[in-house]
């Protein structure tokens, strides 16, 4: 996408800063907006509209077009799918339709996961986690479907560091404006490490469900086809291996 047109064409809104260029850059950057929200759309209740994802998207894209620095060592692609992303999960949180039940649930199981970790020094059962919140297996498993319908339960939410459970997307965390700032790629490597650890030590098929989502950015009906399930039995194991990556992360930047 990044061709010698486009790269001339951010030099020359960098210097003038001309609304008609900003436009040309809209447009050429604008399938990323279509990609994201029909990424994150394909884990949302069915009610909520794409068309809606692509606008709140969009205002993403532009803030990201305005923002961009092209002499940073970031593609503005990566950069602006953060970005996109981070608009999109915003606009969402503010309308507030995830029912305060299930957020409470979510939490209870990230809690339950982070206490019998540190206990076992292993990744508890689904039957272990079950007697720990007091319920059955099958409420469990209920409540994983739930949570994976009505949350957007992305490795762009891991990064919740703070108590109060609002997360902080990685691309904000390190964003700067004044220039590069060496505690600030620091906290990037220790987070990126910390994740990929976290990564390593899920069990074996929600790590094969996190490794072909997000980086062989296969869809989870793709997924359940590869291990021979059904998509809502992959969204269940895909929302469990995030609410242990959660509680790992958490725990982790609770020891620095």
């Amino acid at each position: 996408m990044a061709g010698e047109d486009t790269q001339a064409l951010w030099l020359e809104f960098r210097r003038t800063n001309d609304k008609a260029l900003r436009d040309r850059l809209i447009l050429t950057y604008a399938p990323l907006v279509k990609y994201v929200a029909g990424r994150l759309g394909s884990g949302l209740p069915a009610h909520v509209d794409e068309g809606d994802l692509v606008s709140y998207g969009l205002l993403g894209l532009i803030g990201a077009i305005e923002r961009y620095d092209p002499a940073r060592d970031i593609k503005f692609e990566t950069y602006a799918i953060s970005r996109i992303k981070g608009a999109i999960i915003d606009e969402l949180r503010a309308l507030d339709w995830v029912p305060r039940s299930v957020r409470s649930r979510a939490r209870e199981i990230e809690r339950a996961i982070g206490e019998l970790e540190a206990k076992l020094g292993t990744a508890p059962t689904d039957e272990q986690i079950a007697a720990k919140i007091g319920i059955s297996v099958d409420e469990l498993e209920e409540s994983l479907t739930d949570i994976s319908r009505s949350s957007i339960a992305a490795l762009d939410e891991l990064w919740s560091v703070s108590g109060d459970g609002d997360s902080v997307s990685l691309m904000d965390t390190i964003e700067d404006t004044q220039g590069p700032q060496p505690e600030s790629a620091l906290d990037e490597t220790e987070m990126r490490e910390a994740l990929a650890d976290a990564i390593a030590r899920l069990p074996e098929r929600e790590k094969l469900v996190v490794t072909l989502y997000y980086y062989e950015e296969l869809t989870l009906r793709e997924i359940g086809e590869v291990l021979g399930v059904t998509e809502s039995r992959v969204s269940q194991l895909h929302t469990k291996a995030i609410l242990r990556l959660k509680s790992r992360l958490a725990g982790a930047a609770q020891r620095v």
